[in-house]
């Protein structure tokens, strides 16, 4: 399973912000969008990707306690080396870089433009699914394999 197929079960819409908007901005369009992550451009998804900023940022900022997030400046407290994905990456690979980086929030780009971001949620639901998935088919081959041999010691043969 690649990102591409998490991506299209779940949709690539991408919430921005931009980069003068305030942590307080960040934070009620996080709320309202019910997401853990915002990408900073200058317009739209469209635009050239400045930055992420996520809900572990603006609690960094809270900590740090420099001002109210209403002055605190998106620019000012993004993540600017932004590690990224690509359609074709690997669930599996995806799933340890996230984990050994500690992030929860990866852009993917494609040919250059941004489309999409998967969480480590979604990587973890795609594994998840994938599994039950193979379980199922395991659970039915093994089924079959017992019918069978069921099948054959009602007719006189050994087991």
């Amino acid at each position: 399973m690649t990102l591409r197929d998490i991506l299209l079960a779940k949709g690539s819409a991408v919430h921005t912000i931009h980069p003068q908007a305030s942590l307080d901005d960040v934070a009620q369009t996080l709320v309202r969008c019910n997401c853990g992550s915002l990408v900073v451009t200058q317009s739209d998804a469209s635009a050239p990707m400045l930055g992420i900023i996520t809900e572990r940022d603006v609690l960094r900022e809270c900590a740090a306690r420099r001002a109210p997030l209403a002055e605190i400046r998106v620019c000012d407290a993004m993540t600017r080396d932004v590690t990224l994905g690509s359609p074709c990456d690997s669930v599996e690979d995806i799933m340890g870089l996230m984990t050994n980086l500690r992030i929860r929030h990866l852009p993917v780009i494609d040919g250059g433009r941004l489309v999409g971001i998967i969480s480590i949620g979604d990587i973890v639901k795609a594994h998840h699914d994938s599994l039950t998935m193979e379980n199922h088919y395991l659970m039915s081959y093994i089924q079959g394999e017992e019918d069978s041999v069921l099948a054959g010691a009602s007719r006189g043969r050994p087991r």
